[in-house]
């Protein structure tokens, strides 16, 4: 694959956009993240809640869950609200799902006890990566109302086992490109989201080929980019709450 094309970010191929964490914005939520990826920049919050689904009662163990959301001007065009539709569009149910599901990778279920945690994320401005941004924000503010909970002695062992963090790769022009912004997503032969925890482990790949197929090496390129950034992506973290 050729390695010298040019972005029109100017960034080389495997550089991430500049990543900015805020914590604790919101002053009534357990815990809070103003994420940026580049121009790209969802507030997260966490929400406790001393209950958990029907399905989950009686069993002494809690749940993680997220939701999410785009203001009206997250984007170049003004786009409805999803209340007003009535109903949440395919693409936000599967966004709150995967956020959902890669924080509880890396959660001890059963050291919460009977309490619910849920993760708002609401794009405030979009420019590509909304929900791996909103993936990497929504671990920090989990991480604030965990500590939250521990300095209240609410907890008797640790909910957090391991960071986990979300970058977005692709193909384009033939060259693999780490951390896609708006007009690099829009114009991709192959763009995958990965979401991989501080260990290493992985937790989900999302790959599509938007013209020609790709092949397991391309895979096996865009894996090794999304490694390298979801490594400095959790070293980032490790800063923020530090």
């Amino acid at each position: 694959m050729n390695q010298k094309a040019t972005r029109p970010s100017g960034r080389a191929p495997d550089a991430l956009r500049t990543i900015h964490f805020e914590r604790g914005l919101i002053r009534h939520a357990e815990g809070s993240c103003l994420v940026k990826f580049g121009d790209t920049h969802v507030l997260a919050t966490a929400t406790l809640e001393e209950r958990v689904p029907l399905w989950l009662k009686g069993q002494a163990r809690g749940w993680v869950t997220a939701e999410y959301g785009m203001l009206p001007r997250a984007t170049h065009e003004r786009t409805r609200r999803e209340a007003a539709v009535g109903r949440p569009s395919g693409r936000t149910l599967e966004i709150q799902r995967l956020i959902g599901r890669s924080l509880r990778a890396v959660a001890d279920l059963d050291a919460l006890g009977e309490r619910q945690i849920t993760i708002d994320c609401d794009v405030i401005q979009a420019d590509g990566g909304t929900r791996t941004a909103a993936i990497t924000g929504a671990w920090i503010a989990l991480y604030d109302c965990v500590a939250w909970m521990k300095a209240r002695s609410m907890l008797t062992r640790a909910v957090l086992k391991d960071h986990v963090a979300a970058v977005s790769c692709g193909i384009i022009k033939g060259t693999a490109v780490l951390d896609l912004d708006y007009a690099e997503d829009s114009e991709a032969d192959t763009d995958a989201n990965f979401v991989i925890t501080g260990s290493g482990g992985i937790v989900e790949i999302q790959g599509t080929a938007e013209k020609a197929p790709f092949s397991e090496q391309d895979l096996q390129n865009l894996l090794a980019l999304a490694r390298k950034g979801i490594a400095r992506l959790v070293e980032l973290q490790k800063l923020a709450v530090a």
